[in-house]
């Protein structure tokens, strides 16, 4: 079994054979900023995004399981037509820049699209790939959305394209999450977008605008693989489900110390299951009252479980961000990292968690090597 970690001081790759202890097997891209990781269950592709800041975004593949890596193209705007006509940000008033600022998503297309990718950046643009990251084109129906010049930052100052769901049913049916701009879906491969949200509230919107799809701040969207109807969103203000494939969604008022947090894990197999890492929002971002725990649903968010065996109970200040929970293929093991270099496992379904390391880079995704 193995884990990827995307951390501010590289790619780190985490193995556990039969009994043995999970332990670091490889560090790749040392020092460097390692903002996503993908591994390809359909041919054992490895992908490494990296952000060098004044130098730019770049993106790497490994096809021999990070023995050895080479540079790819990364997503790359197109001029802005002479006759374009800029959309503005709600609150800042400026046009966004038409350039890649980071990738903040990376997922794989269906099992029947070999060398399909999809890739999620700021400043909120989505990304295809036909041939394995060779090339890139944005997906201009999205991009050409009228709505989409509505969006606007949430953690970041610009929108971003974080969660990109493919119904294994279908690969042409796409879910995408953006902060702060809702989401999105389409049901013929990105050549339409359908903006659905009803059903969701953003309370830090003045009372007109709440209930607006189009400004929401989802933190996080997961899907569950066996019933992909269902799916999960990790918000701003709180945590919706929808069990219609995002027609209209739940909101969860109740979940334990807190309905905030950045990432949702779902269960591959029980839609009804789901966790969640809580914390307190805005100015302070950390666990309530100091005490690191998970949250968990079995009944679809009637009730919570709050986890905490084996996680600090005081004194912790971990955030866990949007991508830094995720669950394996069986849906017994589970793995979440935080800002302050800790990881965690769990192999009983969160009931109780083992230390890992407390010496990691702020960690920014944790992903499962999976097998489909």
């Amino acid at each position: 079994m193995k884990i990827h970690l995307a951390t501010r001081k590289g790619l780190f790759t985490l193995e556990r054979s039969g009994t043995r202890e999970w332990h670091i097997a490889r560090v790749d891209f040392a020092g460097d900023n390692c903002s996503m990781a993908l591994h390809d269950p359909r041919d054992g592709t490895l992908y490494a995004a990296l952000d060098h800041g004044h130098f730019g975004v770049k993106l790497h593949r490994s096809r021999d399981e990070g023995g050895t890596w080479e540079e790819i193209a990364v997503p790359v705007y197109p001029e802005k037509p002479a006759d374009y006509q800029p959309g503005k940000r709600p609150f800042e008033g400026e046009d966004y820049a038409w350039s890649l600022q980071k990738i903040w998503a990376l997922e794989t297309g269906g099992p029947d699209q070999p060398g399909k990718l999809w890739c999620g950046t700021l400043p909120g643009g989505l990304f295809g790939s036909e041939d394995g990251g060779d090339s890139w084109e944005l997906n201009r129906p999205l991009w050409d959305e009228p709505q989409r010049g509505e969006w606007f930052g949430g953690g970041m100052d610009v929108p971003a394209i974080h969660s990109i769901c493919v119904d294994p049913r279908d690969a042409d049916h796409v879910f995408v999450g953006v902060s702060c701009g809702g989401v999105w879906i389409t049901d013929d491969g990105g050549k339409t977008w359908q903006l659905c949200g009803k059903g969701m509230v953003a309370d830090f919107m003045p009372p007109e605008l709440a209930d607006d799809p189009n400004v929401q701040d989802v933190h996080r969207l997961g899907i569950c693989a066996s019933s992909p109807d269902h799916l999960w969103v990790q918000h701003h203000n709180g945590i919706f489900k929808s069990c219609d494939a995002g027609a209209s969604w739940t909101e969860i008022k109740e979940a334990g110390p807190s309905v905030f947090g950045f990432g949702v894990a779902v269960h591959p197999k029980d839609p009804h299951t789901a966790w969640f890492v809580p914390g307190i929002k805005d100015e302070q971002r950390m666990p309530v009252d100091a005490k690191l725990v998970v949250t968990r649903t079995r009944d679809g968010g009637k009730n919570f479980d709050v986890l905490g065996e084996g996680l600090p109970q005081e004194h912790s200040y971990d955030i866990a961000l949007r991508h830094a929970l995720d669950v394996d293929d069986t849906g017994d093991v589970l793995a979440f990292a935080s800002t302050t270099g800790n990881l965690w496992i769990s192999e009983n379904g969160g009931d109780s968690w083992q230390t890992i390391s407390q010496t990691l880079p702020p960690v920014y995704a944790v992903r499962f090597v999976k097998t489909s």
